[in-house]
């Protein structure tokens, strides 16, 4: 799932190749991704754009006023081209969820698809006059990465969660941006369990977790900058210390990343540099094992 650092690094390549061009076709290959029906999307043919901006995992394209926004959920990505085809698309046929078409003042053309892999279709479209108008957007918590959002924000937030700190980290509703990739890796670069509960972490701990969500989350969005969306998942991948690596070694002390598996996803960490050596049991709501 693409997660904050991959989605700026999308809003600022978007935002580099689009603003000034117009767009000029847009079709939607799904009922099933447009969530919103009025403006209706046509309305944003013919429209100039004018800027790229994330929300937390949306990105939203304004287009004289009128914003394209939408969420890659799981399994989305954006392809961009600079030599779009022209062949018809068909509905129900292929990944393509929606296909975008855009012409720059030198008459430069520009295609950008929205697909979407696999049976289960997440992918979110809406078109608004507000982004805020988006329900996604407006229930979004605080960014981690702005500049407003204060160590004692964050312990606050922490304070009131009597939940795993894995869990609160990817809620949405309480910080913007942040999935189960990137949660993992400041956790462990943070060396706290997964598991540990959010409103009993003590200050020492809580300013080590704020600084790592910084740290972790501001290396990848600069590695992520100025690079081209078919690049942006390769770039993430390398960046991993933990997730999606386990059996692998820890970089950090060469311990065996482990694994806890749940029904639709897994979450990876380090037992020696996040669980004092004890390795977690494989199910939800169970304690360490011995």
């Amino acid at each position: 799932m693409p997660e904050l650092p991959e989605v700026a690094g999308l809003s600022t390549f978007l935002g580099e190749h689009l603003e000034g061009t117009v767009l000029t076709k847009l079709q939607v290959l799904s009922v099933a991704v447009l969530k919103t029906a009025d403006p209706p999307y046509t309305a944003l043919e013919g429209r100039t754009v004018h800027g790229v901006r994330r929300f937390g995992k949306f990105v939203s394209i304004d287009a004289d006023g009128l914003h394209f926004v939408f969420h890659l959920a799981r399994a989305g990505w954006l392809r961009y081209t600079e030599s779009p085809s022209e062949a018809p698309l068909r509905p129900g046929k292929g990944p393509i969820a929606a296909r975008l078409g855009f012409t720059g003042r030198d008459g430069l053309r520009i295609g950008v698809d929205l697909t979407e892999a696999g049976s289960k279709k997440s992918l979110a479209v809406y078109v608004v006059a507000d982004p805020q108008d988006v329900p996604g957007i407006a229930a979004l918590g605080p960014d981690p990465l702005e500049s407003g959002f204060s160590l004692g924000e964050f312990a606050e937030i922490l304070a009131a969660n009597p939940h795993q700190i894995k869990g609160v980290l990817r809620s949405q509703s309480v910080m913007a941006g942040i999935g189960n990739a990137y949660s993992d890796e400041i956790l462990h670069a943070a060396k706290i369990s997964p598991f540990a509960m959010a409103n009993t972490l003590d200050k020492d701990s809580i300013r080590t977790l704020y600084e790592a969500i910084h740290n972790v989350l501001g290396t990848a969005v600069r590695e992520a900058r100025g690079k081209a969306p078919g690049d942006l998942k390769d770039t993430k991948r390398g960046g991993m210390s933990v997730h999606g690596r386990a059996g692998e070694p820890c970089p950090v002390c060469g311990d065996t990343v482990r694994e806890v598996s749940f029904a639709d996803t897994a979450l990876q960490y380090c037992p020696t540099c996040q669980t004092k050596g004890k390795v977690l049991a494989d199910r939800r709501t169970s304690r360490f094992l011995k």
